[in-house]
């Protein structure tokens, strides 16, 4: 049964698409569907703090998890409550008890790759070595069916485009897949969805972005707990050295059958023999 010390969540909507008419390489104006974006400012017990471009799909979820992976709340239990009005373009947070040295701990902020507007707060970035990720595996017949389950999903993404995609998954089972115009975005609703299911940890699940993964990923992984993560996208250096120091489970450029293990390789129970022939020129 939910604990009734969850926070109290608006359940906000706002269109995901929006249509223009564009004229192609014939001359010939057509109807398509774009995904929406739109800004979204926080505030904390009536205090500013961040203005998120977001597309808008679970923007309760996203606050909550924007706070989690920044670390400026400890506990679900410390949200009372998260109020999302499209009307104005805001979300209130308000806290039990507020957040201690709030105006310190966001003052040192690191403006990162992602797409949007992404940002970690400094002190992040000397917590890293303090994360311990728990035991876990992947066999490649299951990183298969990740990467297959991606492919059948219905999304914004294929109505639209220009959007990332990020799941969590327990094995082969998806348990939820988000979209938005950044994937530190997608990340953080994710987050927020842990949160609010309460016991969920992430020490037998993988996660799954389309887009590349930076060390904002990384970090905001293994802060989650979830030791192993899968993109079709590359890594950068900088994501690469922090999956190392944390022994985080790296894998990109996973489309059919082919996949790149960048670290913790010992993660990744190979089958080699589930990838076919390979091609010799």
């Amino acid at each position: 049964m939910p604990s009734t010390n969850l926070p109290r969540l608006t359940q906000a909507q706002a269109p995901l698409t929006h249509e223009v008419v564009v004229v192609n390489e014939f001359g010939e104006a057509t109807p398509i569907s774009i995904p929406a974006e739109r800004a979204l400012t926080v505030y904390v017990d009536k205090r500013e703090l961040v203005t998120l471009m977001t597309l808008g799909a679970h923007p309760e979820l996203l606050v909550l998890g924007f706070l989690r992976n920044q670390r400026l709340v400890a506990s679900v239990q410390d949200i009372e409550s998260i109020t999302v009005d499209w009307d104005v373009g805001a979300a209130a947070v308000k806290t039990r008890e507020g957040i201690d040295d709030i105006e310190k701990r966001t003052a040192k902020r690191v403006v990162t790759t992602g797409c949007g507007q992404g940002s970690v707060f400094g002190d992040l970035m000397e917590e890293v070595d303090s994360l311990v990720l728990p035991p876990a595996t992947l066999t490649q017949s299951q990183l298969y069916g990740i990467v297959n389950a991606i492919r059948l999903k219905e999304s914004t993404y294929k109505s639209a485009g220009s959007v990332h995609g990020c799941a969590l998954f327990k094995g082969e089972e998806l348990l939820i897949f988000v979209e938005d115009v950044g994937r530190h975005n997608a990340i953080d609703t994710i987050a927020g969805w842990m949160w609010m299911n309460e016991g969920m940890t992430g020490a037998d699940k993988a996660f799954y972005t389309t887009g590349r993964l930076t060390s904002e990923m990384v970090i905001k992984s293994a802060q989650m707990g979830v030791p192993i993560v899968v993109s079709r996208s590359g890594i950068t250096q900088m994501g690469h050295e922090l999956a190392q120091r944390i022994g985080l489970c790296t894998i990109g450029r996973a489309t059919n059958k082919h996949f790149l293990c960048y670290s913790g390789q010992d993660r990744l129970v190979l089958q080699p023999e589930l990838a076919g022939s390979k091609l010799r020129s």
